[in-house]
């Protein structure tokens, strides 16, 4: 019997996480359209989301792009097609890399505190306080952090591929040794508005994903400052997870 306990609570539980989740977004879709407009919170979630996550975005995204110029410079120089080096760490930034490290290093520094600060909420009755003041939480809490990943997710990976194609072009003319000229002009080429958009769409999911399941997690959070931990962790691995997931899918059906 504790068997059949054990996996019917395996097969429950992940169903259960999922209606929660998807209760979650029809309550935020209810909520987009219906006033009270939260303008001011909405500008401080954006603040937090994009802002203060730009200093590690610029960062990453430089070095990303460095190191695939080396890993193409590598493989190119035995075909003598170096001039090639700046095409592809273009349309690797910004087809997949760009929004879904964005994503995911979003995710660990704002997708983790949502979660956390929701959480600790609701642990110590704060969302119940504003249920009673007439307050829904869901507007409150939810829609302004949901709207703001939907804004900033790919402002920071416009960033990301920006800084990441100049990193790229530094390591191909200043280390491998080829031209200015030649690494533009590949870009140039090669490359078109529709890459770049495409992973914008990309982004514009991500920051939704990240953003719905930080907030599920820890709306639903119980067992106190254990629960908020728990809530937190699972925030990042199930955000992360389903990023990596959803990007298959979300290239198949794009490219």
């Amino acid at each position: 019997m504790r068997l059949f306990k054990w996996l019917g609570h395996a097969l429950v539980a992940p169903m259960e996480e999922a209606g929660r989740h998807v209760i979650m977004i029809g309550k935020v879709l209810v909520w987009v359209f219906r006033p009270p407009f939260r303008g001011r919170i909405i500008v401080e979630q954006m603040k937090f989301i994009g802002v203060e996550s730009l200093f590690v975005v610029i960062l990453t995204g430089a070095f990303t792009g460095m190191v695939l110029a080396l890993q193409s410079n590598y493989a190119f120089s035995r075909f003598n097609a170096e001039s090639l080096i700046g095409v592809t760490v273009a349309l690797s930034l910004t087809r997949e890399l760009g929004p879904v490290l964005t994503g995911i290093l979003v995710t660990g520094r704002a997708g983790s505190a949502m979660a956390a600060q929701i959480g600790t909420m609701r642990v110590t009755e704060q969302i119940d306080a504003l249920s009673s003041m007439a307050v829904d939480p869901i507007n409150y809490l939810v829609v302004p952090r949901v709207i703001a990943a939907l804004v900033m997710i790919p402002a920071l990976t416009v960033v990301f591929d920006f800084v990441g194609i100049l990193g790229g072009l530094f390591v191909g003319v200043k280390v491998v040794g080829t031209t200015f000229g030649s690494q533009v002009g590949s870009i140039v080429k090669y490359t078109d508005i529709y890459d770049l958009s495409h992973g914008l769409y990309k982004a514009v999911c991500f920051g939704l994903i990240l953003s719905l399941i930080g907030c599920c997690k820890g709306y639903h959070t119980t067992q106190g400052a254990e629960g908020v931990g728990r809530s937190t962790t699972g925030a990042v691995v199930l955000s992360s997870v389903c990023i990596l997931i959803s990007d298959y899918f979300l290239t198949d059906f794009l490219f």
